[in-house]
């Protein structure tokens, strides 16, 4: 018989709704306390979970959303300060065993404190922070998709739209492996707002997006052969330049200062500056703009709106290696990125909340549109699984998700071949990782103990998935 967790969620804004959204369909038990009345109704009357619609800061008011035996707290509101003193209210109150706090302030959660426990609290998330990281991951590898990484496994999973002169359109999943001839496991077709787990008989259409698993040297020869080769990323575009913007440029800073300090003990007459990336930031508040100036010297700050008629600096965008459309405004990022791309941009990359909106980007051209809303829910998703569970990715707000599990010794299933095994319905085992080599299996494959696999599953699937690996 399955335990049901049970999850206490402070704030049901994009992050908490979300997150109470995936649970729900897991069937967990989940609890959200949400003050506004308004927001409160539409959870309650939008997911089948209690809704406390009181201040989450009073003690009575986490009583009355089960905090007693709750087995995790999860603070997500607006406010650093009311995340953190719920979190050691529940700490010291009630003893909840885990507390996870989204935190923005850097003062707080430094990348120094992220995952440690302080203050009460086991897990600080900082969204700024996470989705910065995405950013210059996708960066790194030549921002021609978004990626998914895994702990124990060399896999990574990134999506391919076909887009109308694709050389995929038309051909099945088996002729597009001959085609292309790398080791690539096409794990899940979006078609429209449904989506399809392929045999090799499936057949491509125009706006499929296709996500697809493979290491990154296969990934490389992939995007090579449809047309989508990696350019250098030389010239980089930030615009907006408060929250994760300024952290994007901080990341990229970082990365690039590493060759610089290494050449300088040769050759001490050559400036960082002009071995690293050329990095412009665009934000159109001035306060922002001086504050930027100061701190990062070698970059470039200019103080405008390039959605404004009379912006005068066109030729940073249509000079741009990459832009970085980071605004708080999720709809003007996609209409800058759109707009640098006309202009002759190499790459975009946009910051979008809804999935909706990521299919979207992606449909425009736009080459990596990053959700901050669901980076934020895998993340803590991640922390509030069994201790196997090492991975979470939701596939663009579908009813899937991509786990990555590690096999414990008590599991019933090892000794066991795949087809023997009662998986849950719609759950596949996509790769197996073994002594640090990833494999695809069949039916004959025998699981064996410290097995790390990556699988696909219904969210309702995946509490019966987690106890078969964990024993």
């Amino acid at each position: 018989m399955l335990m049901v967790m049970s999850i206490v969620i402070l704030g049901a804004g994009r992050v908490g709704y979300q997150l109470a959204r995936h649970l729900v369909e897991e069937n967990r038990d989940v609890a959200v306390i949400e003050k506004d009345v308004k927001r409160a109704k539409f959870v309650s009357d939008s997911l089948d979970c209690l809704v406390v619609a009181e201040a989450g800061n009073r003690i009575d008011s986490l009583k009355k959303a089960g905090i007693e035996t709750a087995e995790h707290f999860v603070a997500v509101t607006d406010s650093d300060e009311i995340n953190m003193l719920t979190c050691g209210i529940a700490a010291n109150e009630f003893r909840v065993p885990s507390k996870i706090a989204r935190v923005r302030n850097i003062g707080y959660s430094g990348v120094e404190e992220m995952g440690k426990a302080f203050l009460g609290i086991d897990f600080v998330v900082n969204p700024e922070v996470e989705v910065a990281q995405a950013i210059t991951a996708a960066i790194d590898r030549g921002a021609v998709s978004d990626i998914m990484f895994f702990e124990q496994s060399q896999m990574q999973m990134r999506s391919i739209r076909v887009d109308q002169d694709s050389i995929m359109i038309g051909k099945t999943v088996g002729e597009l492996r001959t085609i292309i001839n790398a080791a690539f496991l096409v794990v899940v077709i979006l078609r429209g707002n449904e989506y399809l787990i392929p045999s090799g008989e499936t057949r491509l259409l125009e706006n499929d997006k296709l996500y697809l698993l493979a290491t990154e040297d296969v990934f490389e020869s992939l995007f090579n052969q449809i047309g989508r080769r990696r350019v250098r990323l030389d010239r980089v575009v930030v615009i907006g330049g408060s929250g994760m913007g300024e952290n994007v440029v901080k990341y990229l800073l970082e990365r690039e200062n590493v060759a610089p300090r290494f050449i300088n003990r040769l050759f001490r007459r050559i400036k960082s500056a002009t071995l690293g990336r050329n990095i412009t930031v665009i934000d159109d508040d001035y306060e922002t703009c001086r504050v930027l100036s100061q701190r990062y010297p070698d970059v470039l700050v200019l103080n405008g709106d390039i959605s404004d008629e009379d912006f005068e600096e066109e030729e940073h965008l249509a000079r741009a290696d990459l832009i970085v459309a980071s605004t708080k405004n999720q709809e003007l990022n996609i209409i800058n990125a759109v707009y640098a791309k006309t202009l002759g941009t190499k790459r975009t990359v946009a910051l979008v909340n809804k999935s909706s909106y990521v299919h979207m980007a992606n449909h425009l051209g736009i080459d990596v549109a990053i959700s901050p809303v669901d980076s934020m829910v895998s993340t803590i998703l991640r922390h509030i699984r069994k201790s196997n569970v090492r991975r979470v990715y939701n596939i663009s707000g579908l009813s899937i998700d991509i786990i990555e599990l590690s096999v414990e010794t008590l599991s019933p299933i090892i000794g066991k071949r795949i087809r023997d095994i009662k998986l849950p319905p719609d759950s596949l085992i996509v790769t197996i990782t073994r002594n640090g080599e990833s494999v695809i299996p069949n039916g004959d494959t025998v699981i064996e103990n410290d097995d790390h696999l990556i699988t696909i599953a219904r969210k309702e699937s995946i509490p019966a998935l987690e106890t078969l690996f964990t024993g």
